[in-house]
């Protein structure tokens, strides 16, 4: 999964964020003072994609186990993230330090795919969205201990009791729609943020920081896809019942979402300042209850609205950043 806005204004994650290399091989990165309208837009529609490739997730789990779909996405998407990382230019090694810790991260994304793509055959594509986006608050309370200069501010901690509030009132939440299993799900969605949020976290603290945002997400398909391609059969049956409509959205997945969702996400990273997308952050949790309610016709409940509210309310006092001041 891509990082969470904020790290946009962290040590870049690679030294395509500012400036070329020194022999001139890649190109310099125009950073923005502030969202334009171009910008705004394309953080909508991400998050608008976002919101509906976990209903996507759950559709084709009907044809597709949900480990062994996880693994397969990861396999197929791996090649169009290349040849885009070739066409624009972009730097793909393992000598700079980062092969250990980007195969961990690529452990740990073989992790968080298992728990959310077996979560949603148990708990409602609504739930989960608000569960599983809760992970820049896990973020921000790990950072406290292990980045200097991450302080859980006054501002932060009320952030963060909101946003645990808006987890408590998700998983109390008794609709009569529910799965007996469903609590289960719940359960695996949160674990699966804390793995995002290990993940966002080597990505600032380890070697991994020197690799390109490209070589980031290879490493994740490349080990997601040989680790959960293996253990697949441990699940059960991997084929179900596969139709056009179900190889369509698969598609979708492989080719906009991850291809050009996730590379695009990185590249709207290195342009627009985080403490102007962080008021973006709300939106992929809300527009995957939306979606839930009009595709999948799941149940809202004042239980899950609010929880949204919670959580959403918490994560945008967690990841809002002050300007910094522009030299004159």
């Amino acid at each position: 999964m891509p990082l969470p806005p904020w790290t946009a204004d962290s040590p870049p994650a690679s030294p395509l964020s500012t400036v070329s290399d020194a022999a001139g091989l890649y190109p310099v990165i125009e950073r923005k003072p502030h969202i334009d309208a171009f910008g705004a837009t394309a953080l909508l529609g991400f998050s608008m994609l976002m919101g509906v490739n976990q209903v996507m997730i759950k559709l084709v789990n009907a044809g597709l186990a949900p480990v062994f779909q996880a693994g397969l996405r990861s396999a197929c998407a791996i090649l169009p993230v290349i040849l885009i990382a070739i066409l624009t230019r972009k730097r793909l090694t393992v000598r700079d330090g980062s092969l250990v810790p980007g195969l961990l991260c690529g452990l740990l994304f073989s992790t968080e795919f298992v728990l959310l793509f077996s979560a949603l055959e148990y708990t409602t594509v609504a739930r989960a969205s608000v569960l599983f986006y809760t992970m820049p608050v896990w973020v921000a309370v790990a950072a406290h201990f292990i980045i200097p200069g991450e302080r859980l501010s006054p501002r932060r901690v009320a952030g963060l009791v909101l946003a645990v509030g808006g987890v408590a009132v998700a998983l109390l939440d008794e609709a009569p729609a529910l799965t007996p299993n469903a609590l289960t799900g719940d359960i695996m969605c949160l674990i699966g943020s804390f793995c995002w949020a290990g993940i966002a976290l080597m990505a600032r603290t380890t070697g991994l920081s020197r690799s390109t945002p490209e070589m980031q997400l290879i490493y994740q398909l490349v080990v997601s896809a040989v680790v959960l391609l293996l253990v697949a059969p441990l699940f059960g049956d991997m084929i179900r019942t596969v139709t056009t409509p179900i190889l369509g959205m698969f598609a979708f997945q492989v080719l906009v979402v991850i291809s050009i969702g996730f590379l695009g996400w990185f590249w709207i990273l290195q342009r627009y300042p985080a403490s102007d997308m962080t008021a973006f952050s709300f939106l992929s949790p809300l527009f995957g209850v939306i979606a839930s309610w009009l595709i999948l016709n799941e149940e809202i409940t004042p239980s899950i609205i609010g929880a949204l509210v919670l959580t959403g309310s918490g994560i945008a006092l967690i990841s809002w950043r002050r300007k910094r001041p522009q030299p004159d």
